[in-house]
C-alpha cells in the first residue's frame, strides 16, 4: 500500500507574480485577486504527472450553466500547452476554489461544436484569446470543469 508524502503539500506556480496571486485570493477567499485584472479568476489545485505531487495556478474563468470554463492558451508566445492543462489530461480529477467556495472537480477538453461555442464565448470575455490564436499553430484547447459526482448525470441531461 503506498502513501503520498506530498497529500497535504501543495505548490503554487514558478511565477512569481502567479503565486503572490494565489496567496493573496486564499488568504481574502478571493476579495483579494478573484477579479484580477477586471477578470474573474479561479485557484486550481491538480496533479502533477510526473511529479504525482499537487500544484496549483490562478486561471481566468467563464460560466456554461453550472460549469466553469477555461482556456489553456498558455500566452501569447507559448507554442505548447501549458502545463496545468496537460496535468489535467492525465489526471482530470482536481480541486477549484471559486472566491470562498471549494469543491472537486472533473475536467474533460471540449470537442467540436461545444468547444467553438465555448472559444467564441471565451474570446468575447477576454478578446485577447484571439491574438493567442493568431500567433500559434496550435488548437488552443478550452477545458470544462464539472463538480465531480455529477458530471455524467449533467452531461447527460444538457445533450437531451
Amino acid at each position: 500500500m503506498g502513501t503520498d508524502t506530498n497529500a497535504g503539500e501543495v505548490f503554487d506556480s514558478p511565477d512569481p507574480s502567479v503565486a503572490e496571486h494565489v496567496r493573496r485570493y486564499l488568504s481574502t477567499d478571493g476579495a483579494s485577486g478573484h477579479l484580477e485584472g477586471g477578470s474573474p479568476n479561479l485557484v486550481l489545485t491538480y496533479r502533477g504527472r510526473k511529479s504525482g505531487k499537487r500544484y496549483r495556478t490562478g486561471l481566468f474563468y467563464g460560466v456554461d450553466g453550472d460549469r466553469y470554463v477555461l482556456v489553456a492558451s498558455g500566452s501569447a508566445i507559448t507554442h505548447t500547452h501549458p502545463l496545468w492543462y496537460l496535468n489535467l489530461v492525465a489526471t482530470p480529477e482536481a480541486e477549484v476554489q471559486v472566491r470562498g467556495e471549494r469543491f472537486a472537480v472533473r475536467a474533460r477538453t471540449a470537442e467540436g461544436e461545444e468547444r467553438e461555442r465555448l472559444w467564441r464565448r471565451m474570446t468575447e470575455l477576454a478578446p485577447v484569446y484571439r491574438t493567442y490564436e493568431e500567433r500559434t499553430d496550435r488548437v488552443i484547447p478550452v477545458v470544462v470543469l464539472e463538480r465531480a459526482g455529477d458530471t455524467r448525470e449533467a452531461t447527460d441531461q444538457r445533450r437531451r
